[in-house]
């Protein structure tokens, strides 16, 4: 088979392109290093794993995650319709049991004829006038091809590239140094067995009464959270090397940096109690620490926000000094790993095609969105423009005032010298020409504008979206 789109990467971003491709009668060849080159931080060679946790974010309507979902169900996402296929209880979130997400995506993708899947590292990257590249590498980019996106990226001044690095990497624990331009680190939240967790200590709720009491709440008094607190902050973390600098993501940030900025920094972040009254109280805790179903055996729940960088060690006894994980069996520890991803406002145009290289377009991670939504997103319209290039037609980006086009706009727009990967928010959409007091008739309206938006701009795309549309 002659491929006419090449797809680097069988990520949530990958595996979405591969199938928008697949789905309009492009020939695809999709590459994925895993189980031939493994990767630190995924445990399979499936395709789409989700590293970090399980949630797709809320579902709750007019919601920003939920009007992106609500976009990617219009335009045809699989993989949004193989999460809800997967979906397990998580009160307005909408949560998947991983293992069976990953092996439906594997499966469906695996099983599209046009869809040819290479198991070998992609270390380079080919230009021609006959075949399309979409690179959906992730955060875990292979060293050799990151060269590769590096001298892709060397067409821009000098001066340009001294200014606003084009390429921006973070480190694992182990391995070699990284690239000069040393970046931020994304993290991996713990585990436990579910039988370990000792009930009768425990409540189940949902904050503020959204959706299904289906989180687990470890409640603390002050004395349980001031003990906590310091034996968190006097625990060892991984040593740091030489040659790192832990610029950490500010919307992912390891416990025990958000205790370091005050004793009360739990208590409004992930450890945040409004909203969660204890039934068997009547009164709100403390402090509490959140756990949410992994899978649909309910047999394991990861800890809501607890990634860490801390020795495995250190993470057992300080985690079991959290009410109800007294005894808890750990079958995943938090982790800190790389995450990297390119200068977006200085390389890519609105359709995530590149500038100086318009047949080569990213997706994913590491075009600087953050969040499986976002992800899958960004591959389903990579997936659609590489379509569209390789059938010969014009697709117009999707329009401002949609979640797409906010989420686009943003990544190509952004200030370059200070580009920081971003979650689709209500501070990406445009604002409302009339002020809206109220933050959820406001929201509303934004989403309802948002969605006609989007909805003339697939009704205007023609045959080539329609395709895949449900």
């Amino acid at each position: 088979m002659t491929a006419q789109v090449r797809i680097i990467g069988a990520g949530l971003a990958g595996s979405e392109a591969a199938w928008q491709c697949a789905r309009r009668g492009v020939k695809v060849e999709l590459f994925e290093m895993r189980p031939v080159r493994a990767t630190p931080a995924h445990q399979t060679a499936d395709f789409a794993e989700l590293v970090c946790s399980n949630s797709l974010k809320s579902d709750s309507e007019n919601t920003a995650p939920w009007l992106l979902k609500e976009e990617m169900r219009r335009a045809g996402s699989l993989l949004l319709q193989i999460a809800r296929e997967c979906a397990v209880p998580a009160g307005h979130a909408l949560a998947v049991d991983r293992i069976r997400f990953a092996a439906k995506v594997t499966e469906a993708i695996s099983q599209e004829p046009q869809i040819t899947v290479r198991r070998e590292e992609a270390a380079s990257i080919e230009e021609s006038s006959h075949q399309v590249t979409v690179i959906a590498t992730g955060p875990l980019t292979s060293e050799a091809l990151a060269e590769e996106i590096a001298r892709l990226s060397a067409g821009e001044s000098t001066a340009a590239r001294a200014s606003r690095p084009l390429l921006h990497e973070t480190s694992l624990r182990e391995g070699t140094p990284p690239n000069p331009h040393l970046y931020f680190y994304d993290s991996i939240s713990p585990i436990v067995e579910a039988d370990s967790i000792d009930m009768s200590r425990v409540y189940m709720a949902a904050r503020y009464d959204k959706g299904s009491a289906d989180y687990i709440n470890c409640p603390m008094t002050p004395e349980d959270y001031d003990h906590f607190y310091d034996a968190l902050l006097a625990a060892q973390s991984v040593e740091e090397r030489d040659w790192e600098k832990l610029n950490y993501f500010e919307s992912c940030l390891p416990i025990e940096e958000i205790a370091r900025r005050g004793r009360d920094t739990l208590r409004f972040g992930p450890m945040k109690p409004v909203g969660l009254k204890d039934p068997r109280t009547g009164r709100m805790p403390y402090a509490v620490v959140q756990l949410r179903q992994e899978n649909l055996r309910a047999d394991s729940y990861n800890l809501v926000g607890f990634q860490n960088h801390l020795k495995f060690g250190e993470q057992a006894r300080v985690l079991r000094l959290i009410p109800g994980l007294e005894n808890a069996r750990f079958l995943r520890y938090g982790q800190i790993h790389r995450n990297t991803y390119i200068n977006s406002p200085a390389l890519l145009r609105e359709t995530l095609q590149m500038k100086a290289h318009p047949r080569v377009l990213f997706a994913g991670q590491i075009c600087g969105v953050e969040g499986y939504v976002e992800s899958i997103a960004t591959g389903l319209m990579a997936g659609l423009h590489a379509a569209a290039l390789s059938l010969g037609t014009d697709l117009a980006p999707p329009p401002r005032a949609s979640a797409f086009g906010s989420l686009t706009h943003y990544v190509t727009h952004a200030d370059p010298r200070n580009f920081q990967p971003a979650n689709i928010t209500f501070d990406l959409l445009p604002a409302l020409e009339k002020k809206i007091r109220d933050r959820k008739e406001r929201h509303r309206l934004q989403c309802e504008l948002a969605l006609q938006h989007f909805d003339e701009w697939l009704e205007r795309t023609g045959p080539v979206l329609a395709a895949g549309r449900p």
